[in-house]
């Protein structure tokens, strides 16, 4: 049995690149949700007009690792604190957002960000749009498993090997063999 679980932080490469690394996780999806127009083009996305955010669809087993344990790594690889921004990548497609599969996961997820927002992880409030999933859209081939085909480009040498590389350090415990 899988549970799958949808996040938005940031650019979606950055997001997958971390979560299919995690033990348990069986697939990662960059796609978009959260959003008004049917079937969105990256461009279209990208423009910011259709709602849609950037998001990874995780599926995972719930026997090896918890959905708290997916958010616990979502909290800590991305800035929940920033409003459509994740470093120079601006827009509402950006957002720092769980969109809930049912209802434990909603409760999960409400009640970790009232517990991180009163401990003072960060210095300003948590503003991670917590929503039920409407339609997921898997964003085009050439997005997917993106660090993992192109480890050189520009993107993925500035921003995401230096995520992951700091992800893997905090996360060693967590990671597939």
């Amino acid at each position: 049995m899988t549970e799958t679980a949808t996040l938005g932080a940031g650019c979606f490469w950055c997001v997958e690149a971390i979560f299919e690394e995690l033990n348990g996780v069986s697939s990662v999806t960059s796609g978009y949700t959260g959003g008004s127009v049917k079937n969105p083009s990256y461009k279209e996305v990208c423009n910011g007009t259709t709602g849609h955010a950037e998001v990874a669809q995780i599926v995972f087993d719930p026997n090896v690792i918890s959905f708290t344990e997916i958010l616990e790594v979502f909290w800590q690889t991305h800035d929940p604190t920033t409003l459509n921004r994740q470093g120079a990548d601006v827009g509402t497609q950006y957002r720092s957002a769980i969109f809930y599969h049912n209802q434990e996961q909603k409760t999960i997820a409400e009640g970790l960000k009232k517990e991180l927002d009163a401990s003072g992880a960060w210095d300003n409030p948590i503003v991670t749009e917590i929503s039920a999933i409407s339609e997921f859209y898997p964003a085009e081939e050439y997005h997917q498993e993106y660090y993992q085909n192109n480890p050189n480009a520009g993107y993925c040498s500035y921003v995401i090997r230096p995520k992951v590389e700091k992800f893997r350090k905090v996360f060693a415990d967590k990671l597939k063999d």
